[in-house]
């Protein structure tokens, strides 16, 4: 079960990353398994030749990640990227993304994932992003589980 709702994670998105509501990233599923985010199109996305920009695919993947740890962890909201490496596998037509993110390891300082991104509707992946968040140390005193 995920240690935060949608609604919760959303309202910490409109506090704190009010970009991802200007740019309509929906959370679609949110629980410790697996966080999956749908970005749907919008022809400002593109870039040259009529893919989806890198930099959309990158800010997906990142909130995705932010998803899942979340999920894991509960609403820690200084929870940041430390490394995000990602690896373009073909070109996305101009169509809504789908962001699939899953936790590898979850230590007590560092939370390590990866994420597919998927043109909404097909079975290949577009990109493959694997990344790092560095979990703020817990309050004196709170020995509790995470």
């Amino acid at each position: 079960m995920s240690r935060i709702t949608i609604a919760e994670f959303e309202e910490i998105l409109r506090q704190g990353a009010p970009f991802a509501a200007a740019l309509g990233v929906e959370v679609v599923e949110l629980s410790r398994e697996r966080a999956v985010f749908r970005l749907p199109y919008r022809g400002d996305f593109l870039r040259p030749g009529g893919t989806i920009s890198g930099p959309m695919m990158m800010g997906l993947a990142d909130l995705a990640m932010y998803g899942a740890v979340l999920a894991a962890v509960g609403p820690q909201e200084l929870a940041v990227t430390t490394n995000l490496n990602i690896n373009f596998l073909r070109k996305p037509p101009p169509a809504p993304l789908i962001a699939e993110a899953r936790l590898l390891k979850l230590g007590k300082r560092l939370a390590v994932g990866e994420v597919e991104l998927y043109s909404e509707g097909d079975t290949e992946m577009v990109a493959h992003v694997t990344a790092t968040y560095s979990l703020p140390p817990k309050p004196e005193g709170d020995s509790g589980p995470l």
